[in-house]
């Protein structure tokens, strides 16, 4: 099957009935068309469509071509000041967005962050976007968090190897000064370790948000979550709006995505794309579109 489905491009040709866009425009795109009728879309979260045409996934194909064809509100104008590779990149920092706002996180507070891949270093920026003061990225490998700190972190967290969940917890809490524990709590990596963590890390009444896809089944503190009365949230894809505030804070540079793009290939070279992702080299890899003659 054709993958792909973090894409932007350049509008060739539209319908009839298209009244916002036109030929040339780029666009970020939008990967997840919804049915537009089922009880979920008329409430407004589309995202969880049990209809959804998505991209990449079976049976339909995904971006990684040289047409795709997209309903006119799923493809989201770019600003003058906005690339196309940052463009593509746009669907990443919709998660982000999406998490950050089911999390509601406000001004002047903390959020821990685990994970600093893409998404978690996104949700961190974000994050710092909406006005956390303090931003706390978690992650396994050294290098990562040096990239986070020079980022969007204010500080960043190496779990020791020896210690059990509880234990980094504490030590999140003390070496940041973070008090009874975290406003924000953002799982973006999916492991089992880190979602023990993070319960464990917030305070009383603190917002924790489950954004990374890890185990089906794992094993999960819920006397803690009970007894500190905390609003535990899912979080999947994006919805209304999110792809037009990442845009957003893109065009008025709250949040930088250049330094996300590690290395750009033409597109007779996907394969190698794919590969240096599989060993781990690099951030985010750009795969450049077919040329149209």
């Amino acid at each position: 099957m054709v993958l792909g489905h973090e894409s932007a491009g350049i509008i060739v040709e539209i319908g009839t009935a298209v009244t916002s866009l036109k030929a040339g425009d780029r666009v970020a795109m939008e990967p997840g068309v919804p049915c537009r009728y089922c009880r979920y879309c008329i409430e407004g979260k589309y995202n969880l469509c049990l209809n959804m045409k998505f991209a990449a996934t079976p049976p339909y194909n995904g971006t990684l071509t040289k047409y795709y064809v997209l309903p006119e509100d799923f493809c989201h104008k770019l600003p003058e000041n906005v690339s196309l590779e940052e463009g593509a990149v746009v669907e990443p920092l919709s998660v982000a967005v999406h998490a950050c706002r089911k999390a509601g996180i406000k001004p002047s507070t903390s959020v821990v962050v685990f994970g600093a891949g893409p998404v978690g270093l996104l949700c961190a920026a974000v994050a710092k976007a909406f006005g956390a003061s303090k931003i706390i990225n978690v992650d396994i490998q050294q290098s990562r968090l040096d990239f986070a700190l020079k980022y969007a972190a204010t500080n960043t967290f190496l779990p020791s190897k020896d210690g059990n969940a509880i234990e980094n917890a504490k030590a999140i809490i003390e070496q940041n000064d973070l008090g009874d524990g975290a406003d924000y709590i953002i799982e973006a990596s999916g492991a089992p370790s880190s979602v023990f963590t993070g319960i464990h890390v917030a305070r009383p009444n603190a917002t924790y948000v489950q954004v990374g896809c890890g185990n089906d089944v794992v094993e999960f503190p819920i006397i803690q979550m009970g007894c500190m009365e905390l609003n535990v949230k899912g979080c999947f894809r994006y919805g209304p709006g999110d792809y037009n505030l990442a845009i957003g804070l893109l065009r008025d540079q709250k949040v930088s995505v250049k330094e996300l793009i590690t290395q750009m290939v033409s597109f007779k070279d996907a394969q190698k794309a794919f590969n240096d992702v599989k060993n781990g080299k690099g951030i985010k890899t750009i795969i450049k579109g077919v040329e149209v003659q």
